[in-house]
């Protein structure tokens, strides 16, 4: 069982990005995903997640405005495309399965297995 996100970057203040989660080793149908991000010295905070199929998505720090999650379940891959890119978005983003809902609040706890993630730099 494994989620692999990739597609971070270098972006510019105000640039956009859209991240990939690859999953694998399991049928992504049955599990709500949720992409997070943990920048240096920080804890790990959830940014979006997506319910089972066509579900309800769910964005904890109000950034719907700037960021949507995606699934595409056909082919095990969950996105995340995220616009007016800000300095203080840079960090680490992860993506984890769950078999519970998703919420308002994400618990990292809720979220497993995590991959490495991919490092997201928003900088001039």
């Amino acid at each position: 069982v494994q989620l692999q996100a990739s597609g971070g970057g270098l972006v510019q203040p105000g640039g956009s990005l859209r991240l990939s989660c690859a999953a694998s080793g399991f049928t992504l149908d049955y599990y709500a995903i949720g992409w997070f991000r943990q920048a240096p010295g920080q804890e790990r905070e959830g940014v979006a997640c997506h319910s089972i199929s066509e579900g309800s998505k769910y964005y904890p720090n109000n950034e719907k405005e700037r960021f949507t999650i995606s699934r595409d379940d056909a082919k095990n891959m969950v996105f995340l495309q995220m616009n007016s890119l800000k300095y203080e978005d840079t960090a680490v983003y992860y993506c984890a399965r769950s078999a519970f809902p998703c919420g308002e609040v994400l618990v990292p706890s809720h979220f497993a297995p995590w991959g490495p993630g991919t490092l997201v730099t928003v900088s001039s």
